[in-house]
């Protein structure tokens, strides 16, 4: 038999992997399958042991972004590995540095050039969805030399704006 925190863990393993494969189906989908995604994590989660009483609430003791903060995350990280290792090189030729006119104290930024698009659907493309999200990170994020660090400022970052001060992060509606 599991022992409660080795439960969830099991559960945490298993779910993560199968809903980092349906991100990218669920970047097209309504609001509803969304809140159908949060609901069956957190009756997995609720099964496994747990006693919190909403899904939020299992998502936050679990350290797990909303699905929603999730593909944002997804998206920069592999935005930062385009542009950090050139890997993969269809997504990295998508990607551009933005070239200011003039010089500008934020010249020297890290930010992407967003293309032009005239559908909403559009949007939702790498070329636009990636630099969209990549431009809305503070600049100590940007910085950083390693993935290991990117993610984890990236993570922490989220999970700030997610749960503990939504109104303090402004975010893209790239998605």
């Amino acid at each position: 038999m599991l022992v409660g925190s080795m439960a969830v863990s099991v559960a945490s393993a298993l779910m993560s992997s199968r809903f980092d494969h349906a991100i990218s189906v669920l970047s097209y989908r309504s609001s509803s399958a969304s809140t159908t995604c949060t609901c069956y994590r957190g009756v997995t989660q609720q099964r496994s042991g747990s006693s919190s009483p909403t899904s939020t609430e299992l998502l936050k003791q679990l350290h797990w972004l909303p699905i929603d903060w999730r593909i944002r995350f997804k998206l920069a990280t592999l935005t930062f590995k385009a542009l950090h290792t050139g890997h993969p090189p269809y997504l990295a030729d998508l990607l551009q540095y933005h070239k200011p006119t003039k010089f500008t104290l934020s010249s020297a930024s890290h930010l992407l050039s967003v293309p032009r698009h005239n559908l909403s659907f559009g949007s939702r493309a790498f070329r636009i969805s990636a630099p969209t999200i990549w431009n809305y990170l503070p600049p100590h994020i940007l910085q950083s030399q390693t993935l290991d660090s990117f993610r984890l400022h990236l993570k922490t970052y989220y999970f700030q704006s997610a749960y503990l001060a939504p109104s303090a992060h402004p975010v893209p509606n790239a998605l």
